[in-house]
């Protein structure tokens, strides 16, 4: 899926340039273009190229232009660790090193900036070697449970094996381990929630429902695709927007994706930990104590198709309520109006204000999608806050 992200145009003669914007473009582009398959290893490209900026640029040396000494370090880094982990893109990222190198004076500033830069890439990308994040580990293979009540079963309409369970044996940047925060079981099958939930999902989430408003199906179609993709975005206007020193620039940056990594390895330990059943499966083969609310529609298909991997937790969730987390705590609740566009919904441009909004919305979003539970949603969004609090608690065990 194609990702839209707003490049920065080339600067003119004497007009500054931001060199974390520069790089932030440069690092959505290369992923885009010929990132990995898997939404985690993408996120840990991120995650890699910044933390080694933001450890570059936490000290500039005496006697040098610290401003030159931080763009020449931030690019190094990002350059050297992204020609490691996206080598396809290698001319590209050598053309941009240029460009950026280009406006910088020729001397000490550039030169132990560039070094620094690339020392630092270096160090960070040695101590995550065969951390389990790579596309065929992500994917390992993972045998189809026995049918039962409540228990994932691969969904039509291709009915495919399950994907992503190899992210719970990843290593974690932060987390101790991947059930770290392990929330509760899901709802009893039968139980009141169970009923609620299910009832919501087969009224809302049908391909031909009745009950779901335009704007509601607008709203599931806008953020089906990639979270990674979707918050790219107002990740891009926090950093745009920020006035603060550039190795806490970076930082906002880094311990994003960090954390992201840390929440889709725990969403991934939650999901197969309790292999909870799809609504699509429920909805066609359930019958719970009778309740004409969760009798079988064998004919009953939701409005998007239902992911290769359990319901519980929405992975969209946990990916919202720990993006919503991050940015919160490090630009604030709140920003002025920006536009958000999706590659699932052309031509549709939404306005915020605010980063729970963008959560709100994924809640509901998979609900009307018809390919989550609300309890499946609500769960993630808080798992996704829990492991980004840890993250912010501990980082400074990333700079040591």
């Amino acid at each position: 899926m194609a990702l839209s992200v707003a490049v920065a145009p080339a600067a003119t003669a004497g007009e500054s340039v931001d060199a974390a914007l520069e790089w932030y473009d440069t690092t959505a582009a290369t992923i885009a273009a010929a990132g990995a398959p898997t939404q985690s290893t993408n996120s840990r490209t991120w995650a890699i190229s910044w933390l080694a900026a933001a450890r570059a640029l936490r000290a500039a040396p005496a006697g040098v232009n610290r401003r030159d000494y931080q763009d020449a370090a931030l690019a190094g880094a990002v350059h050297t660790s992204l020609v490691a982990l996206v080598p396809a893109r290698a001319q590209e990222l050598d053309a941009a090193l240029r460009r950026t190198l280009e406006r910088i004076p020729d001397g000490p500033a550039e030169e132990r900036g560039v070094a620094d830069g690339q020392r630092r890439a270096r160090t960070v990308l040695a101590s995550r070697e065969g951390d389990g994040l790579d596309p065929a580990s992500v994917n390992s293979p993972y045998p189809t449970p026995q049918p039962g009540p409540g228990i994932w079963q691969p969904t039509p309409p291709t009915y495919s094996p399950a994907v992503q369970a190899g992210n719970r044996a990843a290593r974690p940047f932060l987390l101790e381990r991947a059930d770290q925060f392990r929330p509760g079981p899901p709802p009893a099958l039968g139980s009141g929630r169970y009923r609620a939930d299910l009832a919501e999902v087969r009224a809302y989430g049908s391909t031909d429902s009745t009950a779901r408003t335009p704007r509601q199906t607008e709203t599931a179609t806008f953020w089906l695709g990639s979270s990674l993709t979707l918050y790219t975005g107002p990740l891009r206007v926090a950093l745009a927007r920020s006035h603060r020193p550039a190795a806490e620039r970076a930082t906002l940056v880094a311990l994003f994706h960090v954390a992201l990594v840390d929440t889709q390895i725990a969403t991934s330990d939650t999901k197969y930990a309790y292999l909870r059943w799809r609504p699509v499966t429920a909805i066609r083969s359930a019958d719970i104590d009778g309740d004409p609310a969760t009798s079988p529609d064998p004919d009953w298909t939701p409005l998007h198709t239902t992911p290769a991997h359990p319901d519980y937790p929405s992975g969209h969730n946990t990916y919202s309520g720990a993006a919503e987390q991050i940015l919160t705590a490090l630009v604030g609740p709140r920003t002025a109006p920006f536009s958000l566009t999706s590659p699932t919904a052309p031509g549709v441009t939404r306005t915020y204000t605010d980063w729970r909004t963008l959560t709100q919305e994924n809640v509901d979003a998979r609900v009307w999608s018809g390919i989550h539970t609300r309890s499946a949603d609500t769960v993630g969004v808080d798992l996704g806050r829990q492991v980004a609090r840890h993250t912010l608690r501990h980082a400074d065990r990333l700079f040591r």
